[in-house]
């Protein structure tokens, strides 16, 4: 990357984390604490960064690479030091002003740039960069034989006492999935520690994603030989993402479009702020999931009003089913985007159940429902959404409960259009259509 006048987002310095503790370790060293001798110029970013010792670390990021330096111990690159530096930079000229560099960081910088020079015109270190991406297969590869093991030891011990064990094995396995640089298996493995709490019918929901575990693992061990959506799937699924810069810098792959925003959900994955915002393409008819994060407490930087469509470029994650995307560069005002057209609940069930097919670890799939009703169920706990002619129906899932109210007083009884997600455990709606505009639930 390079022009460097503009700083990155926050969003684009967390892309470049090795993992999702690299990713939580950075963003708690945004604050301006432990830092001093910040600075940037030179397409580069230094400062001291007090750690336990008597000596603050020396850290510095070539921007052009991106690259970085940190006497730190640490052998994740970049560490946290280095992200955490970033993301001060992000903030602005506050917190790293410009400048020229330091001795210990112009010489680094002095070094890297004379063997860029003899290097031709391609990556820095394209064969440092294949040599990464080799350790970090064999270190997903060794990851998912011991997790294997462990999920055999599990199912051969029976899962009556699951309930009793407790979280410190589960934290500490998913501890050793995040040492293997496969931050998907290590989510899974929090996950599957909070099933024996979920109340009746656990032992039969462990065993289905302990099932689904296993097959991702299988997957990992096995990715060379799998067909290549599959494979990408499965990347994606261990945690290995591709960088936003790379998919955009593909031109040919980015899709224009005008994107009606369909719906908003914010949330927390560990101490960052995850926002992820739904689009539906006006003339492709793509479905599209933008993720942004938020560093240190601080809200994510994307902002789309919901209901409204901008006309922009997309690129899409590789993937067996793609979803995830990057947005790129945006031309004009967003402008209202009416009532998308929906299908009902049996084409919503379909369509899940199309795309679990391709990825058999997908959770939920984006759908916009048309002519449903919320009704309860043979309980006061349960609601469901169903067909206005009453033939089929969805139950919402407890995480779309809190905006139930609100599209309940929106229907008044009569059939809405519902955006949500459809998944094994039912529909968490997002947004709710009334009289042409669009309500955030």
């Amino acid at each position: 990357m390079t022009g460097h006048q503009v700083r990155w987002s926050a969003e684009q310095v967390l892309t470049l984390a090795p993992d999702a503790a690299s990713r939580r370790a950075g963003s708690r060293l945004a604050a301006p604490g432990p830092w001093s001798g910040t600075g940037t110029g030179q397409d580069a970013v230094w400062g001291l960064c007090a750690g336990s010792g008597a000596r603050p670390y020396r850290t510095a990021v070539d921007l052009t690479g991106p690259a970085s330096t940190c006497s730190c111990p640490s052998r994740r690159f970049p560490c946290k030091h280095a992200l955490g530096l970033l993301l001060r930079w992000t903030e602005g000229p506050g917190p790293v002003p410009s400048g020229e560099p330091p001795d210990w960081a112009a010489g680094w910088l002095a070094k890297r740039r004379k063997r860029a020079a003899g290097g031709g015109s391609g990556p820095a270190d394209p064969e440092a960069a294949r040599r990464r991406a080799e350790r970090r297969a064999r270190r997903v590869a060794t990851g998912a034989r011991e997790l294997e093991h462990r999920l055999t030891d599990l199912l051969e011990g029976g899962l009556a006492d699951a309930d009793q064990a407790g979280y410190a094995s589960w934290d500490e396995m998913a501890a050793r999935m995040v040492d293997a640089q496969a931050p998907g298996l290590a989510a899974r493995v929090r996950e599957l520690a909070g099933v024996p709490a979920s109340g009746p019918g656990w032992p039969g929901r462990l065993l289905a994603e302990c099932a689904l575990l296993h097959l991702l693992c299988r997957a990992a061990l096995g990715l060379d030989g799998l067909p290549a959506p599959l494979a990408a799937t499965v990347r994606a699924r261990l945690g290995l993402t591709t960088e936003a810069a790379a998919l955009l810098a593909d031109r040919a792959a980015v899709t224009e479009d005008d994107w009606l925003v369909l719906g908003r959900w914010d949330g927390e994955e560990g101490r960052l702020a995850v926002r992820r915002f739904w689009l539906l393409g006006r003339g492709s008819g793509r479905l599209a999931l933008l993720l942004s994060f938020g560093a240190a407490g601080r809200a994510p930087e994307l902002q789309l009003p919901v209901g409204r469509v901008l006309t922009a470029g997309l690129a899409f994650h590789p993937a067996g089913v793609p979803l995830r995307a990057v947005l790129g560069e945006r031309r004009g005002e967003p402008a209202p985007g009416g009532v998308p057209a929906g299908v009902g609940v049996a084409a919503a069930l379909a369509a899940y159940g199309t795309r679990l097919a391709d990825d058999p670890w997908l959770e939920a799939w984006p759908v916009v429902l048309a002519g449903v009703v919320p009704v309860p169920g043979s309980d006061d706990a349960s609601w469901r959404l169903a067909d206005h002619d009453g033939e089929a129906a969805l139950p919402l899932t407890p995480t779309g409960r809190p905006g139930l109210w609100r599209l309940v007083a929106v229907s008044g009884g009569g059939p809405v259009t519902v955006f949500g997600e459809c998944g094994p455990r039912g529909f968490t709606p997002h947004t709710v259509w009334s009289e042409g505009e669009a309500i955030p639930l």
